[in-house]
């Protein structure tokens, strides 16, 4: 099997997709090798991804593995919540300025404030913090364009909190997601569904929400931009995603 990471794997930033990539996972399918996206992306973000790469129905990890879905049809097959007040509060009560936002279980995402354009899909909805702490959610999404992901690094560290996961982006941006959920838990459950031993799982990914996968897949393996800490998970370290460094390890085995 192979697990691919969406944003700075698969597409750049901007949200665009190489053709050498796209023809890679052709490579892949006509393998037939089963490729599951796993993302930190929501499933309306993800679906487009999917869709373009014109996948064959089959399962996605996604919201750093809270959801695993199957598409398509759409079936929800697994999803993982948790209580975000602590965690909202706790950010809030040191850094009132941060925008806040939470993936509603039932689709799109409720706000303190609207995020920069591009940052998310779905409905949004603005409410109070109280509502945003009311009702279990699959992850909290933390965000302040004025920062940096290394301010980010800092803050985390300061917020020290406990009975969550939580993942720094790679732009000003901290998810929490429910503990001990990471795309890691995700991919073992698609394993299971396909008789698939995780030694024969390549994983590629770039960003610190990628770390357990990258650990836990036979192969991981980090593109060239990924921080340290992500690169010192990997079983290797292939080019930067500019340089064709997805499509370089892909094309090791394809």
């Amino acid at each position: 099997m192979v697990a691919l990471d969406i944003d700075g794997t698969l597409v750049d930033h901007e949200g665009h997709l190489p053709d050498p990539i796209r023809e890679a996972v052709d490579r892949i399918r006509a393998a037939d090798i089963p490729v599951v996206l796993a993302t930190g992306r929501a499933w309306a973000d993800t679906e487009p991804i999917f869709e373009a790469l014109d996948l064959p129905p089959g399962p996605a990890v996604t919201s750093n593995g809270a959801d695993v879905i199957d598409f398509p049809p759409y079936r929800l097959r697994k999803q993982v919540t948790f209580d975000p007040g602590p965690a909202i509060q706790k950010v809030l009560a040191k850094h009132p300025h941060m925008r806040v936002a939470v993936e509603d279980p039932r689709g799109g995402y409720r706000l303190n404030e609207l995020f920069p354009d591009g940052d998310l899909a779905g409905e949004m909805r603005l409410q109070t913090v109280e509502e945003l702490c009311a009702e279990p959610v699959t992850r909290v999404i933390i965000r302040d364009p004025n920062s940096s992901s290394e301010d980010f690094k800092k803050i985390a560290r300061g917020l020290g909190m406990r009975g969550v996961s939580y993942f720094i982006g790679w732009s000003a941006w901290l998810d929490i997601a429910p503990v001990g959920v990471n795309k890691a838990t995700g991919l073992k459950e698609v394993c299971a569904e396909f008789g698939v031993k995780r030694k024969h799982v390549l994983a590629l990914g770039d960003g610190r929400n990628d770390t357990h996968m990258l650990k836990w897949a036979g192969r991981g393996v980090a593109l060239g931009d990924a921080p340290d800490e992500v690169k010192e998970c990997a079983d290797h370290v292939t080019g930067r995603f500019a340089d064709g460094g997805t499509v370089e390890e892909l094309s090791r085995w394809f």
